[in-house]
């Protein structure tokens, strides 16, 4: 299957040939070439941003019914073309066709979403302490909002930026992940087609260091929304706070699962199955590291060693296929990096630990656990982005908390329990964003604000109503009589 075609930027309302074009390549086959993708220069990427500063003071002002209607029409697309956009998203990230169907499906429905958030914008109005005065508190546009994605959901996340961007009236320039430009791109070309006018919406693809440089120090770019590395994420948010504008941060986890003696073993198990390594494992919310009760602890080894030999690991499109590839060459190489240091940090290999060989040629890598590790281990701390896990023994519920606390990562956090005592317990003393009980770490709604605490999120939360917080400002005016 190969695909030479050519696909360009969007700017100003036109699609725009790059500057260079990058080859997109299929981790479940590397000899299927997708298409080739344009890549952007400065000077495209500052011709995006006038294009979307030109376009602020009319979409701003604009009408919530007509927003509303070209979201709607976007999400209604994305629906119809589910399978079809499952089956790119398959194709140039590795999930299995269910689970990228399943991310369209999101996709699809945060547009329709945030249609009807167009039309629930509120505020309040309130009597002055003084007499003969009122008070009127309305939330107004940002301004220009610069986005920048991630890989490992190439269209849900774009999807629950542009929505609410676009929805409280903002101009857009978004930089999808140059790993994976399609969905970004397929979405872009359904944005085209939607009703908004010129410079409204922009999509340019290229590198971080090229796309996303200047996005963050254009002083016309009044907020930059970023998903991604750490690293990456901090030095954004130097940037952006330097010339004083507004920024959102999802960046890293090392998300615990906790499983006391009381819980429900199959249940635990499977549960943990999930988190870890369902979507390969590469997902910001996944559970890498257990945290096991020692009453259940062997029991529970035993147990997810079993259930993790009938995981099938395999092509992305193929039936019956549970984890497709590894990202890229250079995730496979990290995850494989991780393996070696848990191995000789003396942590025990369960089983996996290999790269899976496959009828075509591609990244395939075996859903790996470790035992016997301790919470001071390079694998117990750090996040490995792949579907490796380990299992860290405690003694009771409160050396479990504590455990799964005493980490710089604060996004997603879980507990399995029959018990409403400690359920109730972990859900109020967990230092993390959102808190799982008896489900998968990864795993949310789209329409529930999003994000963590401590070293995971800087900013406001995304998705829900919450992502009004981020995408608008508050005016307070004051009428006298």
């Amino acid at each position: 299957m190969s695909d030479s075609k050519r696909f360009d930027n969007y700017i100003g309302g036109e699609w725009v040939a790059g500057a260079t074009y990058s080859s997109n390549i299929n981790p479940s086959d590397l000899s299927d070439v997708i298409g080739e993708y344009a890549q952007a220069d400065v000077a495209q990427v500052n011709a995006a941003i006038d294009a979307a500063r030109s376009a602020f003071p009319a979409w701003s002002m604009s009408g919530i019914q007509a927003r509303s209607d070209s979201l709607d029409k976007v999400g209604s697309e994305i629906l119809a073309r589910r399978e079809e956009l499952g089956t790119l998203l398959a194709r140039e990230e590795g999930k299995t066709l269910p689970e990228a169907i399943g991310e369209v499906t999101r996709a699809g429905n945060i547009f329709k979403f945030f249609a009807g958030e167009c039309l629930r914008i509120s505020g309040d109005y309130i009597p002055s302490v003084r007499p003969g005065v009122n008070v009127e508190v309305t939330r107004e546009a940002l301004g220009v909002v610069g986005l920048i994605t991630p890989w490992n959901f190439p269209i849900a996340i774009p999807a629950w930026k542009i929505a609410p961007a676009l929805a409280y009236g903002n101009c857009v320039v978004i930089k999808p992940a140059d790993l994976v430009p399609g969905c970004a791109w397929a979405l872009a070309e359904i944005i085209s087609r939607a009703g908004f006018p010129a410079g409204v919406f922009n999509l340019v693809m290229g590198s971080g260091r090229v796309v996303g440089d200047v996005m963050v120090k254009n002083r016309k770019v009044d907020g930059i929304s970023f998903t991604g590395s750490v690293g990456v994420g901090r030095q954004i948010a130097v940037d952006c706070i330097a010339r004083q504008a507004k920024v959102q941060l999802e960046m890293g986890g090392k998300n615990p699962q906790v499983i006391l003696d009381d819980a429900d073993l199959k249940q635990a198990v499977e549960l943990s199955v999930q988190s870890a390594f369902y979507s390969t494992g590469q997902r910001c919310t996944a559970s890498s590291r257990f945290i096991v009760t020692a009453g259940i602890h062997d029991t529970f080894v035993e147990a997810m060693a079993e259930r993790m030999r009938s995981i099938k690991v395999g092509h992305a499109l193929k039936s019956g296929v549970d984890i497709g590839p590894v990202v890229s060459k250079a995730q496979l190489d990290q995850d494989m990096s991780y393996v070696a240091i848990a191995q000789d940090e003396g942590a025990r290999l369960v089983t996996g630990g290999e790269r899976v060989t496959c009828d075509t040629e591609g990244y395939f890598l075996a859903p790996t656990l470790f035992a016997d590790s301790t919470a001071q281990m390079r694998i117990s701390r750090e996040e490995v982005f792949g579907p490796v896990a380990n299992i860290v023994r405690v003694a009771d519920y409160e050396a479990a908390l504590a455990m799964a606390n005493d980490t710089e990562f604060g996004l997603s956090a879980g507990i399995a329990t029959t018990s409403l005592k400690y359920a109730n317990h972990f859900k109020r003393h967990s230092q993390a964003g959102m808190v799982m009980i008896n489900l998968p770490t990864a795993g949310v709604d789209y329409h529930v604000p999003f994000g963590g605490r401590k070293g995971s999120s800087y900013g406001s939360r995304e998705q829900g109503r919450y992502a009004q917080e981020f995408y608008t400002v508050v005016k307070t005016s004051y009428i006298g009589s």
